[in-house]
């Protein structure tokens, strides 16, 4: 069964823009971000309400960029981790635009490039924008513990960042900072793992399935990508997923391989395996991997979105960790 869909027109990456915490602006990533908060309530009265306006601030910088004002937006393609997505649905609210909701967990941006590529690849809009956003705050409380009890975290945690993501599509001929050319669909895969400690280990067999269901899809092999980028597997799940693509015969150089969460983070700032949230690989690929195709440091990226589909009812009620993945190939617009 085919999964991948082709994008004849490949849309336009038209600009991109990334906000980010104090955390993750004192990391390796730091001075890629268009703006560090150092106020993580960002004066609002709840974590709730700062992480809507995380990604408020962020989808209207990427706006600003791409020289479109909010009235002129098509469709705004968001999500977040929050129960009922309320982050990104108060988000859509300040913008007015016309909204899609969505939730992949941590691969929520990719799952919205993939359908805001079809959106703009087949006509039926002229422009849409795909973000989405994490707070760890907000994180922690929802899917752990609250922060006052300052329960201790095992190695294989992962911290979720505190970070929004936002990419401009568009029709337009003129030349943009990238092209999308396909997007692939995931499969849910469950190898059993029912640790919410351990993600990594859950996301990396989804991983594995969308990314050769891409090569199938493609007639590609990895060596066509000049990286490969999966969002929000750590520093576990990546080597758990070079395993598990040596072991379907399909074998990853592992300087070809990098992952956003765990890039994003120095090892002194004791986050264990490395970040995660929707707001990792969107912020790290607004922020860092899209302009490296924009001033040539790179032809053509593969980005594989990761999620883990739980939430604290499955996990209380002993059921495993789903895993979930999207992919989409991105070129320089040359």
């Amino acid at each position: 069964m085919r999964q991948t869909l082709t994008y004849p027109n490949r849309p336009r990456v038209r600009a991109s823009a990334a906000i980010a915490g104090a955390k993750e602006g004192a990391g390796p990533l730091g001075g890629d971000f268009d703006q560090v908060v150092q106020d993580e309530l960002l004066g609002q009265d709840t974590w709730e309400q700062a992480e809507s306006e995380l990604s408020r601030r962020a989808i209207a910088l990427c706006l600003k960029k791409g020289g479109l004002t909010p009235s002129a937006l098509e469709a705004l393609l968001c999500g977040d981790l929050l129960n009922q997505i309320i982050a990104s649905g108060f988000a859509g609210r300040a913008l007015g635009a016309p909204f899609l909701g969505l939730y992949g967990a941590c691969s929520t941006v990719v799952e919205a490039l993939v359908l805001g590529g079809a959106l703009v690849d087949g006509g039926y809009r002229a422009n849409c924008v795909c973000a989405a956003s994490s707070h760890f705050c907000t994180a922690e409380r929802q899917y752990r513990f609250p922060l006052e009890l300052g329960n201790q975290r095992p190695p294989s945690a992962q911290w979720t960042a505190t970070a929004a993501g936002a990419v401009l599509l568009d029709a337009r001929r003129d030349k943009a900072m990238a092209r999308l050319t396909h997007g692939t669909l995931g499969r849910v895969v469950d190898y059993q793992i029912a640790d919410a400690n351990h993600m990594g280990a859950a996301m990396a067999p989804a991983v594995a399935d969308t990314l050769c269901a891409h090569l199938r899809d493609t007639g590609r092999s990895p060596a066509d990508y000049g990286l490969i980028v999966t969002g929000d597997l750590g520093c576990i799940g990546r080597d758990i997923l070079l395993e598990l693509m040596k072991e379907r015969g399909v074998p990853l150089e592992p300087g070809r391989l990098v992952d956003c969460g765990a890039s994003l983070y120095n090892k002194e700032q004791d986050c264990h395996a490395g970040g995660s949230g929707c707001g990792c690989v969107a912020s790290v690929l607004a922020s860092h991997f899209l302009p490296m195709l924009a001033d040539g440091r790179a032809a053509r990226l593969l980005v594989l979105g990761s999620g883990a589909m739980l939430s604290t009812t499955s996990s209380q009620q002993g059921q495993s960790i789903p895993g979930l993945s999207y992919a989409v190939a991105l070129e320089a617009d040359t």
